[in-house]
């Protein structure tokens, strides 16, 4: 063997090497240390180099097996076939390579026509079902042997147990029917997920793809059963009878049966599926799950199964990735923020990096402790995540590419604004600085304070805030009530009118309910959902501050951990002056004796909003039809009375034609809540 051929060879053990460990990573540990975009570049150039030189190729190469390995603690079940994933194209110019590639295998390919799926971002599963039973369910695992978590995938109410899922549906039932689908949780989900993780003082997860395979391949389907796992579908695996023809009869086939089933465009040549990709690109962030790119597939099965397979990958179908929203970047130094209840929250200091378009320098760090368990240290290239316009965060250090000048991070002992010592409760993530006249935690409040889920202050943001702060008109949230126009209308930027409207928006905040007010005084552990059971059972701010510890802990879901948290804000005198304040300056401070429900004008009437709305923002929107009454949903469902239509309408407005659900306009939903209020 030649010199620069024995290089390329070391090359190809060492990529193979690399690819086995981060199989590992990512299908076992659930733990991955690089991007899947980096990963996409390594076994790209595996396959070139295997390509070019087919004498290297062995059984053991990943490029001949699916990655992932079976963890020991899980039944193993053997796929009736195996269950393949796809080769990758990151450009139009790689996937027209592809369909030229199968065209010259088979010359029908040039008229075929295309199914094209979202990509999502979750576990694979194998479902079998007997004479319509759901009776054993298996992740993909290294594509023959896979983990069985029958017990697990029960508790997901997406998947049926019994197909088909109505009794008078004319259906046959096949005696033998292997479902192939993807398990997930929604961003959604996931959001509201962290949030009362967050609330209870509980570590939260880092994303949707490593906590749905978490919570999946849990040995206690008690905790699985605790999780927001769904589930799409869109392949039949094995079929004793009628096997369908055609990927649209699979999906047809599959909704019949009652199974949930991916979204998809019928696309009748290869321009229209770059038309679908590029819709699917634009919508990444509405479909509601996390999607790493499309699926495009022959529509025609017989054709696409005897194209076969090369290496592991199916010729007949290709993922389409979308752009990077990982990436690898240097973490320059750690800074440390003060949030309006005192937490001390890093943050990335970061190489400057494009991901998606936007140029990044910070990333959230979540907490000392996750610092702590990654062993994340200054000066380690770590990779970073964004999607849409959620904050970048950092998921975790490349240990491989240490070279010795690394930082270990030590948290302050002192507040980074105000110098006062900070302290660390024991069996709590955060870190906390005391000092309750800490400018820091003011700014922070006000904001919080002024926020539309809390006070609704329009006008009290960032800067407004700070030139309150530091003319010393305000030392605490109590005091924006007794602001006169005079002080404020000569503050930088301001004028007459400015501060006439500040004013004329804090008087209007003393009629908030008695949730949004709670919200508002930023107590610990108390998110919108706490809030809001806080002033249902106790119904004012005067019988809240007399509960005891003992009473708190009566009402589901507080524990020791929150009750002491709304006892101790209550006890401090700094707080009780601020309660007194609020009273005397007309902040309605209890709670009103409700409507009936079913005496409200749009009871009854359930609503969606798709597109952008001129006069209010969706959330504003939702607000008022709940307010009267209503019911604002997101999804469009048979039940679903009205959608409403406004500029830019999503994919909303086809399942609305598809089920008859009558549309309405902007001008129509103002008239409901208008002449109907």
């Amino acid at each position: 063997m030649k010199a620069n051929q024995k290089t390329l060879f070391s090359r190809l053990q060492e990529l193979r090497k690399q690819i086995q460990y981060h199989n590992y990573r990512y299908y076992v540990l659930n733990d991955p240390v690089i991007s899947d975009y980096e990963y996409d570049q390594l076994y790209k150039e595996l396959v070139k180099i295997e390509q070019e030189h087919p004498e290297w190729v062995t059984p053991d190469s990943p490029t001949q097996r699916v990655g992932g390995l079976v963890a020991e603690k899980f039944e193993k079940v053997q796929h009736p076939v195996p269950i393949l994933s796809l080769a990758n194209a990151f450009t139009k110019e790689e996937v027209r390579e592809w369909f030229e590639r199968i065209t010259r295998l088979d010359r029908r390919v040039k008229e075929a026509d295309f199914i094209v799926e979202p990509k999502i971002d979750g576990l694979t599963v194998v479902l079998h079902y007997q004479d319509g039973l759901f009776v054993k369910g298996a992740t993909r695992g290294d594509g023959n042997v896979g983990e069985d978590v029958t017990a697990n995938l029960r508790t997901i109410k997406a998947l049926p147990l019994k197909i088909p899922v109505s009794p008078l549906s004319p259906i046959k039932v096949p005696k033998t029917l292997v479902v192939r689908g993807e398990v997930f949780i929604t961003i959604k989900d996931f959001e509201e997920l962290n949030r009362r993780l967050e609330e209870m003082g509980e570590k939260t997860y880092l994303n949707p793809r490593n906590t749905a395979s978490g919570s999946l391949r849990q040995l206690d389907p008690r905790i699985t059963a605790m999780r927001p796992l769904t589930l799409l579908t869109y392949d039949i695996v094995q079929i004793d009878e009628n096997a369908p023809k055609t990927q649209s009869e699979v999906l047809e086939k599959l909704y019949d049966f009652g199974f949930p089933v991916v979204e998809n465009r019928y696309c009748a040549n290869l321009d229209e599926v770059f038309l679908a990709y590029e819709e699917y690109l634009k919508r990444r962030d509405e479909l509601g799950y996390e999607a790493d790119g499309v699926v495009i597939k022959l529509n025609d099965l017989e054709l696409a199964d005897q194209l076969g397979v090369v290496g592991k990958d199916p010729r007949g179908a290709i993922a389409f990735k979308y752009p990077a929203r990982e990436i690898a970047t240097k973490l320059i130094n750690i800074g440390v923020n003060v949030g309006r209840t005192g937490v001390l929250t890093p943050y990335a200091i970061l190489s400057p990096v494009e991901i998606g378009g936007v140029i990044v320098k910070q990333a959230t760090l979540h907490n000392f402790d996750f610092i702590a368990q990654k062993d994340i240290r200054i000066g380690d290239i770590v990779l970073i995540k964004r999607a849409g316009d959620v904050i970048p965060y950092v998921i975790g250090p490349i240990i491989e590419r240490r070279d010795g000048s690394e930082k270990v991070f030590v948290p302050p002992t002192h507040c980074p604004v105000c110098n006062q010592p900070v302290e660390h409760i024991t069996g709590e993530v955060a870190w906390y600085c005391v000092n309750a006249a800490c400018p820091a935690q003011l700014q922070e409040h006000l904001q919080h304070f002024a926020s539309r889920e809390a006070m609704d202050i329009r006008g009290l943001g960032e800067r407004m805030s700070m030139a309150l702060i530091n003319a010393n008109l305000v030392k605490d949230v109590g005091d924006l009530y007794y602001l006169k126009k005079e002080q404020i209308e000569n503050l930088e930027r301001m004028g007459s009118k400015s501060a006439a409207k500040l004013i004329e928006q804090i008087q209007n905040s003393k009629n908030r309910p008695l949730p949004n007010v709670i919200f508002a005084l930023g107590i610990r552990h108390v998110g919108e959902e706490m809030a809001e059971r806080l002033a249902k059972h106790f119904n004012s701010i005067d019988q809240l501050q007399k509960a005891s510890e003992e009473d708190l802990m009566k009402i589901p879901t507080i524990g020791p951990k929150i009750a002491e948290s709304i006892v101790s804000f209550f006890s401090l005198e700094r707080n009780q002056q601020i309660i007194e304040k609020l009273k005397k300056a007309g902040v309605k401070l209890y709670e009103e004796k409700p409507v009936r429900a079913e005496n409200l004008p749009l009871a009854g009437l359930e609503f969606v909003i798709t597109g952008k709305l001129k006069s209010f923002s969706r959330e504003e929107a939702e607000e008022r039809i709940r307010a009267l009454g209503g019911a604002a949903k997101s999804d469009i469902t048979r039940k679903t009375n009205y959608l409403v239509v406004g500029e830019d309408p999503g994919s909303k407005l086809a399942r609305a034609r598809e089920l008859g659900v009558q549309q309405i306009t902007e001008e129509d939903l103002l008239n409901f809540l208008g002449k109907k209020s």
